[in-house]
């Protein structure tokens, strides 16, 4: 990951290629800005009043710095309307400047990190978050600066990146907590990186034997737990549900339990459950060839539930936690399981499987089950579930779902601060009667014409969530980004990681061991 460091030195002596300031909408400079303008006889000032700048969301000026300012070039970055600033408009504004210094092939690039109260606007846009100035920062123009690129022959005339960012102080007093704050931010992005480097590995590579072995191999760096079910073990316990998925592969399937030892011995876990179908063809109810490239993303749910145990070991977050990630490839076969098939799952529930490519709902019945061995206190499992999901919500957010409004509501919270948006669906028992079958207990799609697919897939799983607390996330249109946005490059995007952390050092808060 790109190096970051924290310095104590003085706007107008500090050595960069590139010093990055930001600024409010129409707001003059004023304190530390103030002297550095008059330093450049008003050259930041002037932007403003000729209107070439505004300082509007995510606007970029890139201006060349006269001596004997030690900057090479001056990029102003704008943060909206004052009383409309929030953490991560800064945490944008922080991802679009890295990655416009980026295209700029600037190497060193430097964040001023403002004290004075020439950014009390900006701190109070921050109060909600409770993250600081430096995290967000941090976060925001490490994920900008996200590159997946381990396929690619080196080129003699590879493009310059980004290599050190600083993040700059004119107060001594600052840099311990800011030293902290951007540890915090570098932990929250390596999570993300995780995430998304086992999304955009091709299926080749991230098998579900391969997901099995980064879990283990990972588990004992951090000294958590880790347990993996083989085929034999999952026939024991009766996954009937996970293994008819998996008969049409010749891959075998793999069902990791990952442990977060935080909490108090006897304190109940959290269980995250991510959907693990490292490639999904649709089995014998066929995708069409368009696009299904991009199936090797249909593990999201599963890297984003392996990602956030890594994180929250590495955070050593005080709580209990349980990441539980049923793999498995979804592949046409002559084993393969076919439309008009029953299956039995881990519960006893019997499944009418009518379309073999709503296969993500029957690996996760298995592991809703499994889930309740560990009598949790809130079980949330991530999927990249329906494409009916887009339709509703595109790919601004994702859709939560569940039997506990106070879960769902929390979920909600902690997404709206970090930038990864959930908008709740109904959950109606007309939509639960909608997947009753007349020869099994469930069929695993509704019947033509019922509609709200994204809702009755969630009605499937709640049959096998039983009474546990336990919310839905339908990440099918928020884990993968078909163009850049500003933290977030074009590809996988690690939807959920940070939301988590975030729900998981609330729970820690509330609950003090």
């Amino acid at each position: 990951m790109i190096k970051t460091t924290i310095k104590n030195e003085r706007l107008q002596t500090h050595k960069t290629e590139c010093l990055i300031l930001f600024c409010p909408e129409e707001k003059k400079p004023s304190g530390k800005l103030a002297e550095l303008d008059a330093k450049l006889k008003g050259l930041i000032g002037t932007s403003f009043k000729n209107k070439r700048f505004k300082g509007k969301h995510n606007q970029t000026f890139l201006l060349n710095v006269p001596k004997p300012i030690q900057a090479d070039y001056l990029l102003l970055v704008g943060l909206g309307k004052v009383g409309e600033i929030t953490g991560d408009k800064l945490r944008q504004a922080a991802g679009t400047a890295a990655r416009c210094a980026e295209n700029e092939k600037l190497s060193t690039i430097s964040f001023y990190i403002p004290t004075d109260n020439s950014a009390r606007e900006i701190h109070d846009g921050l109060a909600k978050s409770d993250d600081s100035f430096s995290q967000t920062v941090a976060e925001g123009s490490l994920l900008s600066l996200y590159h997946f690129e381990e396929y690619k022959e080196p080129e003699k005339d590879k493009p310059r990146r980004v290599k050190q960012i600083t993040l700059l102080t004119a107060e001594k007093s600052q840099v311990s907590s800011m030293r902290s704050a951007v540890a915090r931010g570098r932990k929250l992005a390596e999570a993300v990186y995780v995430s998304r480097d086992l999304i955009s590995h091709p299926s080749s590579t991230a098998t579900p034997s391969y997901l099995a072995d980064k879990a283990r191999d990972t588990a004992k760096t951090l000294g958590m737990t880790c347990k993996i079910l083989k085929p034999g073990d999952m026939s024991r316990l009766g996954m009937g549900a996970l293994l008819g998925v998996a008969k049409g592969s010749q891959e075998p399937p793999a069902f990791i339990a990952l442990e977060h030892h935080g909490g108090a011995k006897n304190d109940p876990p959290v269980v995250i459950v991510g959907k693990g179908i490292t490639f999904d063809t649709g089995g014998i109810s066929l995708k069409p060839p368009a696009s299904m490239d991009e199936m090797k993303m249909d593990m999201s749910g599963g890297s984003v539930a392996m990602a956030t145990l890594f994180a929250a070991a590495a955070l050593k977050i005080p709580t209990n936690v349980v990441g539980l990630i049923p793999a498995s490839e979804n592949m046409p076969s002559g084993t393969a399981i076919k439309p008009g098939d029953i299956l039995k799952s881990m519960s006893g529930k019997t499944i009418e499987v009518l379309n073999t490519d709503a296969e993500g709902r029957l690996i996760l019945a298995d592991a809703l089950t499994y889930a309740a061995r560990y009598k949790p206190k809130a079980v949330i499992d991530l999927a990249t579930l329906t494409g009916a999901v887009i339709v509703a919500l595109g790919h601004q957010a994702a859709a939560i779902l569940g039997n506990n409004d106070e879960l769902a509501n929390q979920l909600q919270q902690c997404g709206e601060v970090t930038g990864e948006r959930l908008w709740p669906l109904p959950l109606w028992p007309e939509h639960e009667k909608a997947v009753k079958s007349s020869i099994a207990d469930l069929k695993n799609i509704a019947s033509p014409g019922v509609g709200a697919g994204t809702i009755t897939a969630a009605a499937f799983l709640k049959a096998f969530a039983g009474e546990q607390p336990w919310c839905h996330l339908d990440i099918a249109g928020t884990s993968w980004s078909g163009e850049d946005k500003p933290y977030t490059p074009k590809g996988a995007s690690g939807f959920g990681v940070r939301l988590l952390i975030r729900f998981l050092e609330q729970e820690a808060a509330s609950n003090p061991s």
